[in-house]
């Protein structure tokens, strides 16, 4: 619990979000879809630069 403070709750669930991700597409990359497993698997790193833009404006404020 403490490491969710630490993180912050909002990080916390995007994080969680992009472990489903990964979880997903390797579910379609490895039942056979490649394709559909690849596209949903580039969302994660996506999200996760959208993570980091955020928090480098939310620094560059203060």
């Amino acid at each position: 619990m403490n490491f969710i403070r630490k993180l912050g709750i909002s990080n916390f669930i995007m994080l969680a979000l992009c472990i489903v991700i990964i979880v997903v597409a390797e579910y379609f990359f490895l039942s056979g879809d490649k394709l559909r497993g690849i596209f949903i698997g580039l969302w994660a790193p996506t999200l996760l630069g959208v993570m980091i833009y955020i928090k480098l404006i939310h620094n560059d404020h203060r």
